[in-house]
């Protein structure tokens, strides 16, 4: 069989035109909106050297700080590092499709799923740090990834994948559970192909000539040294700095002030309501900057469901066929959406489905592909699902891009296809 053309020219292109829609208007609203309060308030806490917001991470705050430093205090510049990880996390997310599956029509159909599906969209529009996480999380699965695929620069692939995780877990905790999957997979195949030698030999496994030990350091101390120094800003407050030398501590008192936040929020959801798309968050409706807008979250009606039998497809083939790839993005799926299913956390929003949404889009383009394939009547699903997907983008855009909406007030029925919606 002839290898495909790498069509990294094709997902760089639908990453700048990604960006360039997300970058209309995304000075507007031209005030704080929702979740901004937090984490804008926090970078400019940041810039003076003091404590504020101390129950997450500091990489994304820190992000949102630089931006505030170097270019100025508005809310366009608050909300362009989101828009820039999201581009560059859509085309980091092709890569890993692409390394993933060797296939071509595959990989751009997943990252124009994914470019479709709200959640993407939305959140690259506002200054979280949930898109500063998504974007180094899916660089980080791309580089380890690549490593089983170019066995000759691995060990730069698997250390800056290291790195790339450590930094997105610098940046919010949602990707926590992903840290782990690189190290377990590398275990798993050297197991599998030197028995009792896995834990010194170098050959077999996912990458020969690197031993177990070997891969620890870059999948393991690594991301958590490099985890430790996005601290540093906080090492250096001016009033109740983070002791460096006492991690344990510091994140103890994290954790309490998480579970401290436990007072009923009318867009409080839970995990099922995620995968039904039952649940969506309104950002902004309100006339704000001359006219009504509005800004809701909610998944794809089409994608988002769509993409649960295909899971369910992914985890069969997976099993019956050994279909590495079609397993892999099924396990990220349920792993990523197992944290917060058993997590503690007592309030959780739609937003915490932003990876799993992720890796779901990717399930949906490879059950597609195996649709297009067959010369039978469900060849048809493919190019309806990706016809269908950019349709309801077009549809839902003004209500989820801040556009002006000439209904008043009332504007938004027309989209509220649910009452849990509203």
């Amino acid at each position: 069989m002839t290898a495909e053309r790498d069509p990294a020219d094709w997902s760089a292109v639908i990453a700048v035109f990604f960006l360039a829609l997300v970058w209309w208007r995304l000075g507007i609203p031209s005030r704080i909106y929702f979740d901004e309060v937090h984490y804008v308030t926090a970078a400019r806490h940041l810039l003076d050297c003091t404590r504020f917001n101390p129950e997450h991470p500091m990489l994304g705050k820190t992000v949102l700080a630089g931006a505030i430093a170097w270019l100025g205090d508005k809310p366009l510049y608050w909300r362009a590092p989101s828009a820039l990880a999201g581009a560059i996390g859509l085309f980091a997310f092709a890569r890993l499709m692409w390394f993933a599956t060797q296939r071509r029509a595959v990989t751009l159909a997943a990252q124009f799923l994914l470019a479709t599906n709200f959640l993407w969209f939305v959140e690259s529009r506002i200054a979280m740090l949930d898109m500063v996480m998504a974007m180094l999380a899916m660089v980080g699965l791309w580089l380890c990834v690549s490593a089983l695929r170019c066995p000759a620069s691995a060990r730069w692939r698997l250390a800056g994948g290291g790195i790339a995780l450590g930094l997105a877990l610098g940046a919010k905790w949602s990707v926590a559970p992903l840290l782990v999957v690189p190290g377990l997979v590398f275990a798993r195949l050297k197991l599998a192909d030197t028995g009792k030698r896995f834990l010194w030999a170098k050959d077999g496994g996912a990458v020969p000539g690197m031993s177990l030990p070997e891969a620890a350091l870059w999948l393991g101390i690594v991301p958590l040294a490099v985890y430790w120094l996005t601290f540093w800003p906080a090492f250096h407050w001016t009033r109740l700095p983070v002791d460096p030398f006492d991690p344990i501590g510091w994140h103890q008192y994290m954790l309490q002030l998480q579970d401290s936040v436990v007072k009923p929020h009318p867009y409080r959801s839970q995990w099922w309501q995620w995968v039904i798309n039952q649940r969506a968050i309104w950002y902004l409706y309100e006339v704000v900057d001359g006219v009504q807008r509005g800004i809701v979250l909610i998944g794809n009606p089409l994608t988002m469901l769509a993409g649960l039998p295909a899971l369910i497809w992914c985890v069969w083939t997976g099993i019956r066929h050994d279909r590495r790839d079609a397993l892999g993005f099924a396990l990220l799926y349920l792993v990523s959406l197992a944290f917060w299913a058993l997590s503690g956390k007592p309030v959780q929003f739609y937003y915490h489905y932003l990876l799993p949404g992720t890796f779901l889009m990717a399930c949906l383009a490879l059950a597609l592909e195996d649709a297009w394939g067959r010369a039978d009547r469900w060849r048809w699903l493919a190019p309806a699902v990706l016809v269908g997907s950019a349709a309801l983008f077009a549809w839902f855009y003004p209500i989820i891009s801040a556009a002006p909406l000439s209904g008043g007030k009332m504007s938004y029925e027309q989209w509220m296809w649910l009452r849990s919606w509203r």
